[in-house]
């Protein structure tokens, strides 16, 4: 946002798998003192559940504001809540699927239609493969609104040792397409 208003984000975490990249983009974001709204869908609670031993308060406690998925009230549904953008992360092919028709069923999607009609930012980490043609034809679409569509391909060039330097590069690369650079994994050049 412009004017000296302090840097504002909204952070979606959907069922698809990679939550271990969303921790890490919201830690990265606190570092930088963003505030971030998270909203968690409900899928995306399972899968949390299922991949990791972090549970969904501690999530929470790494946001500066968390949203209950269904309340539709809420202020990140409502374009005069001014951001600077939105990411979804990752974000479920459903989930790419609704934002893609603007048909939204919960307080995530809604936000990222949102943050698509103000012409905000929106950073859509979809995490799915292999594609069909109806997944690309909504990746399509959701880039035509102005999204940015960023698959979480790992950066094999940088030689990763574990998965933890996969997630910093792919989180990184994230923030970058978001709007707030980190210095976090990155390509130093090859000479």
């Amino acid at each position: 946002m412009t004017g000296g208003a302090p840097r504002r984000v909204i952070v979606g975490i959907s069922g698809a798998s990679g939550i271990v990249l969303a921790i890490r983009v919201l830690e990265e974001l606190r570092r930088q003192a963003v505030e971030t709204h998270l909203v968690v869908s409900k899928a995306g609670e399972r899968t949390l559940q299922l991949e990791t031993d972090t549970g969904l308060d501690k999530v929470k406690a790494l946001a500066s504001v968390f949203h209950p998925v269904r309340d539709i009230g809420a202020t990140i549904a409502s374009g005069s809540f001014r951001t600077d953008g939105m990411i979804v992360i990752p974000c479920s092919v459903r989930t790419l699927a609704e934002i893609a028709t603007g048909v939204t069923t919960t307080l995530l999607t809604r936000a990222a239609d949102v943050t698509l009609k103000e012409r905000r930012r929106l950073v859509l980490v979809v995490r799915e493969a292999p594609l069909h043609l109806g997944h690309i034809r909504n990746m399509a679409a959701v880039t035509e609104m102005g999204a940015v569509v960023f698959p979480p391909s790992p950066a094999f060039y940088l030689k990763p040792e574990k998965v933890e330097d996969i997630v910093e590069n792919i989180a990184g690369r994230a923030l970058d397409l978001l709007g707030f650079p980190s210095d976090i994994a990155r390509w130093q050049g090859a000479g």
